[in-house]
């Protein structure tokens, strides 16, 4: 018997830009995750709600992450790259260097981060328009979208910085940009996150009425004028001196990049499930979600018609998914908020010894110290007696409203770390709870969802995945790869080497169920009463506002 001569692997580079930290990882054709590696990047605040970074900070950390996943393997095996960020903000004047996005002057801090709230009377008087683009937007637009930001820049930054800017990307095409020399756009992120349609491009009127006419007078170079496709080739490549940076070879494929959670969504949502005994199974991709919880969450829903759900941003049109409408929800602080809750409680240093002691991370060590108070009781029902509302940082959706505050009922004079493993758990179910208002909120309005897909940070942890599958009553699908938002940016990749036809046939090649959770119904009745009492308490948050401003 002869041996066939076997074809060598083919390698993607998806490099992911998130919050706090830059992560690279190398992809083979089959979705595995070969070689991975991460360096924080810097954040500032300056004051309350403004936060910045540096975009030579995050490019040279993609740089350093990148030459690490790559090394040591033959490079003519690495077929294409694909970037994949945070919706933060860059400003670069015409020569490409960078501008202050702040009073200082710093021009090192070029980039207004996608949590930054800085815009709050900027977006106030956006929605007050009630222009037609804002239906696309779930109604009202978020403040952490960039045409308030933009007008914040315009209206505080006139003469250092608004004059001078040749050019404001979001951070995902800043990126492609940098590793090809070409200023084009993604759909996604001109479509997500700047009102751009992808029938009927930007919308002139709209600028004009906001007060940024000054970007419809250069025909859109400064926010862009040619847009692709995720996934589609950019430009030649990656230019002499970004493969330099980069410690790959010049000409490599570079696609249109995606929004982080958007990169998520493409590495889960469309893996073949087959022999799960899911309800999804042999039904269309638009019966899932893809949850990409991180320092937020975002709850990505595809459909085949355009579905307009109050509060909850989109439609978009191929905004993820070609020839697919997209409609996201969105947590603003979850990850964010479970570390602020741990973090901020008197009892943080003795679980931090104990946690340290025991050779665990801090949440394992909670999630065992609840499974050693909980008795003969389900873990979740220790919560009877405390509830969370979890907008700390504003409600995103479905409720669109940025000053709604966190609220916790039920504490007692207790200090010790069994009332800290209790705060935390509330928290973990709140964000739950608020998942499930999302998706009631998405189902009312047409879509059909029976599954959920889970990747990022959060999704390590079982705790947080068990609350999610009983809160919501869904079986959750965990993808075989952790890092599910580095195989959506390596999807990228693929696609733009031409290796792949089409990206929903890497995203099934590439796209690998792990684990999959399914909801306990026994606890139905009692989450069905917690649900109850949680939109109790914003209609009570609402109510001691509406006497504190009468």
């Amino acid at each position: 018997m002869h041996s066939k001569k076997q074809t060598p692997v083919k390698y993607y580079v998806g490099i992911d830009v998130g919050s706090a930290s830059v992560r690279a990882a190398l992809v083979d054709e089959f979705g595995t995750v070969v070689a991975h590696a991460d360096q924080t990047i810097q954040i500032w605040e300056p004051q309350p709600d403004h936060y910045e970074q540096s975009s030579a900070d995050i490019w040279a950390a993609c740089c350093l992450v990148t030459k690490k996943v790559v090394c040591g393997v033959d490079a003519s095996r690495i077929r294409g790259v694909g970037f994949d960020a945070t919706c933060s903000l860059v400003v670069v004047d015409k020569q490409f260097q960078p501008l202050a996005v702040n009073c200082e002057g710093q021009n090192y801090r070029n980039v207004i981060m996608w949590m930054d709230h800085r815009a709050v009377s900027q977006v106030e008087r956006i929605n007050a328009t009630q222009h037609r683009v804002l239906s696309y937007v779930g109604g009202v637009m978020s403040v952490e979208m960039q045409p308030p930001k933009l007008l914040w820049i315009k209206e505080n930054l006139q003469k250092s910085c608004w004059e001078k800017a040749g050019y404001f990307f979001d951070l995902p095409d800043f990126l492609s940009w940098k590793a090809t020399g070409v200023t084009a756009r993604s759909l996604c992120t001109v479509v997500c996150k700047w009102t751009y349609t992808s029938d009927g491009g930007w919308d002139d009127s709209f600028w004009k009425v906001i007060g940024l006419e000054d970007l419809v007078k250069d025909k859109y170079e400064k926010i862009g004028n040619h847009v692709l496709s995720p996934g589609e080739s950019v430009g030649k490549g990656l230019t002499p001196e970004a493969a330099k940076d980069l410690g790959l070879p010049e000409g490599i494929a570079v696609a249109a990049s995606l929004i982080d959670a958007h990169a998520g969504g493409l590495g889960v949502i469309g893996a073949d499930v087959k022999g799960h005994n899911l309800p999804c199974e042999n039904q269309p991709i638009t019966s899932r979600v893809a949850m990409i919880c991180g320092t937020s969450s975002c709850h990505m829903g595809v459909s085949e018609t355009p579905i307009f759900v109050p509060g909850v941003w989109g439609p978009y049109f191929s905004a993820m998914v070609p020839g697919l409408w997209l409609n996201e929800g969105g947590q603003s602080a979850t990850g964010k908020l479970i570390d602020h809750v741990v973090r901020g409680h008197v009892a943080f240093p003795e679980l931090q010894s104990k946690a340290a002691a025991s050779a665990h991370s801090i949440y394992t060590y909670l999630n065992s110290h609840l499974d050693l108070i909980k008795k003969s009781l389900p873990v979740g029902f220790l919560t009877v007696d405390l509830h969370v509302w979890p907008d700390f940082h504003g409600n995103r959706s479905p409720l669109t409203d940025l000053t709604l505050k966190g609220m916790v009922v039920g504490l007692t004079l207790s200090r010790g770390l069994d009332e800290l493993a209790l705060i935390y758990l509330a928290t973990i179910q709140a964000i739950a709870l608020g998942t499930r208002h999302i998706l009631e909120t998405m189902q009312a309005a047409g879509h059909h969802i029976n599954t959920l897909f889970l990747c990022g940070g959060l999704s390590k942890n079982p705790l947080f995945v068990q609350m999610h599958a009983d809160i919501t009553g869904k079986p959750v699908v965990l993808s075989k790869e952790v890092e599910s938002v580095l195989v959506g940016a390596a999807i990228l990749g693929a696609c733009a080497s031409g290796d792949f036809a089409s990206i929903q046939e890497a995203m099934a090649k590439m796209g690998k169920i792990g684990r999959v959770v399914q909801p306990n119904h026994e606890h139905k009745r009692f989450y069905d009463k917690k649900y109850e009492v949680f939109l109790k308490l914003v209609e009570h948050q609402r109510e001691y506002r509406s006497i504190m401003n009468s």
